[in-house]
Parts: C-alpha cells; structure tokens; sequence
C-alpha cells in the first residue's frame, strides 16, 4: 500500500458540506444509541486505534466523533514514552491492560504500533526483533478478537503541506503552543520514513485487523469518514437488550 498514491483530501463529487455536518450529527446520535446497547448486550467490548503522524489531527478527532458518547462507557488513552517500570515487562504488557472489558468502547491515541515505529525509527531495536513484535501484535489482536473485541484501526493520512501548517500554528498560536513538541519537525524532516515504516505496517499487520486510510487534510471530512465505519462495524454486532427470562 503506497500512502503517497493515497489522497489526503475527500474523494471528489461525494457528500456536500451541509449534507456531512447533518450526518456527523446523525451518526453521532446513533453510537450513543450502540453505546448504550453495547453496554446492556454485555457480550462485546470495542477498540478503537487512531495511529498518524504528528499534527495528523488525532487529538480533534476523538474530540469532535466520541463528544456526545456517555463517559460511563468510554475511556481514551493517549500512550507516550514507556515508563522505567513499562520498560521491565514485554511491550505489550501495558496495553493488554487498557484493553476494554465488555460492554466498554476505549479509544487508543496511539498504541502498541508506536513500538513498531519509534524503534525502527531511531535505530534502537534491530530489524529481527521488530519483525517479531510485528507477528506478536497480529497475534494480540486476534487474540482480542477471539475474546469478543471489535478492533477498529484508522490511520489518519495528512499531506505534508498540511502536516507543516499545523506545526507551525502550534508555534505561533497561543491557544495551540502546549501541543508543540520540539521533535515535531524532526516527523517533518524524517516524513518518508515515517511512511515506510507505517507501509511496513499495513502490510505486515492486517491479517486479522485492516486499517482504514483516512484522507486528514479536512477535519470535517475525517470525522464522518471515522464515525460511518465504526457505525458499520458496531452495527454488525447484532446486539440487543437482555430480556428477563
């Protein structure tokens, strides 16, 4: 999968802006009308990952999509470095642990995929212990498949021209500066190999997950692209209210 085949705009001649503002709107009504229903069925939990890169806007778009989800029901993690005590158990050790119970939708900023991107990356990990991680996290997530997690992964794919822009207002706006991370430039300067390594990604870990590349250069448009695929996929679920027997 080449990303710099893929648009980082919405497809042409699709939905207007007034007709997507209304369907967001719609769209999410109906996830806290499944939201509610999946917390009642009690036999599924959902995942969802949102992986990009810096500024690809992961941040506004659990925002903006999951804002009107009861907060009962849903718990956001945003993964940073590993800390001292992360670092003395295997790298998937911290994340098994926010996986969500039944009934619960949590949402991943980032996830065990930086631990694929960040070693290869900077060179600390050699290229055999990075394959095998990659075969680890198939085998994760089928593992939280096989236990009643539907698992959603969004690449969020930003152009560079807007990926800059957004850098730079965290710069200059005073609203946006405590987002601004001084290796932000460093993503911007190293953007090829950044791909790679999320190319290597796609190919290697979509045995039993897919991702879906979400065009980020508009915000509108990447919220209604998230929201419609996660209705979908909660909907496939068949889930109902429990009777009293």
């Amino acid at each position: 999968m080449g990303l710099k085949k893929i648009s980082t705009f919405p497809p042409e001649g699709g939905i207007s802006k007034d007709e997507m503002k209304a369907e967001i709107e719609r769209m999410k009504k109906r996830l806290f009308e499944l939201q509610d229903l999946l917390y009642a069925d009690h036999r599924f939990s959902v995942l969802v990952i949102v992986q990009g890169m810096d500024a690809s806007g992961k941040d506004g778009l659990i925002n903006h999509a999951f804002s009107g989800m009861n907060p009962a029901g849903i718990r956001v993690y945003s993964w940073k470095k590993p800390t001292e005590t992360e670092l003395e158990h295997d790298f998937l050790w911290r994340i098994h642990q926010a996986t969500p119970a039944k009934g619960m939708i949590h949402v991943f900023n980032r996830s065990h995929y930086e631990d694929i991107v960040v070693p290869t990356i900077f060179k600390t990990l050699p290229s055999k212990a990075i394959k095998k991680r990659l075969g680890m996290i198939n085998q994760f997530e089928n593992l939280l498949i096989e236990s009643g997690t539907l698992v959603l992964k969004f690449y969020l794919h930003v152009s560079e021209k807007e990926q800059l822009e957004r850098i730079e207002e965290r710069m200059t706006m005073p609203s946006k500066m405590w987002k601004y991370n001084k290796d932000d430039m460093f993503t911007i300067k190293e953007r090829g190999r950044f791909m790679d390594v999320y190319e290597t990604i796609f190919k290697e870990c979509a045995e039993y997950v897919p991702w879906h590349i979400i065009p980020a250069d508009k915000n509108r448009y990447k919220e209604y692209a998230v929201l419609k695929i996660l209705l979908e996929e909660i909907e496939k679920l068949k889930l109902g209210y429990p009777l009293i027997e």
